[in-house]
């Protein structure tokens, strides 16, 4: 059974019509030819299909394409053409990834980019993690409480250093 669904994507407003089995991720990449999401364990356990749905990040191979309908999708190819950046510039989180080589192969990068945006923004509305200290004050983003908070996003290259270091400086440690 097809639905008619419209989803806004990098603010580009698109109609298409899923079956109702769809994922948000194959929607994303074989309906609209949205390549920056990748499919890696299509389980929910790698991250790489990690894109900022209605500015919270989220996995799109666990989503139904028709529970969003309406939905504004940002990923990390849109994340540079944002507010307050200038047409084709590099968002500040895109910038520090490059700037600490926060990538080897790259395919990981898109989810882990739109993650660590998404968990910034989770730490300054002051949502805690597992291994955040005092609930009562700020959020401290110091290691360990970065760590935890993008342990969802896995790198087979192993490029976790310089990911903590681009996340470390986009959050201004």
């Amino acid at each position: 059974m097809d639905s008619e669904i419209r989803l806004v994507v990098d603010g580009t407003p698109h109609s298409l019509s899923v079956d109702t089995r769809t994922t948000l991720l194959d929607a994303l990449r074989e309906r609209l030819q949205v390549t920056s999401p990748k499919k890696g364990c299509d389980h929910g356990q790698c991250g790489t299909c990690t894109v900022l749905l209605e500015g919270r990040r989220h996995l799109t191979c666990l989503a139904l394409a028709v529970a969003h309908d309406g939905a504004e999708i940002v990923t990390a190819a849109g994340l540079g053409e944002g507010e307050g950046e200038e047409q084709g510039e590099l968002h500040p989180m895109q910038r520090s990834f490059l700037e600490h080589d926060g990538y080897q192969c790259g395919y990981c990068t898109p989810g882990q980019v739109c993650s660590a945006v998404g968990m910034l923004e989770e730490a300054r509305q002051g949502h805690p993690s597992h291994v955040t200290g005092d609930l009562t004050a700020d959020v401290d983003l110091d290691d360990a409480e970065i760590r935890e908070r993008m342990s969802g996003n896995l790198c087979r290259c192993g490029a976790y250093p310089g990911i903590l270091a681009a996340v470390r400086q986009a959050a201004g440690r």
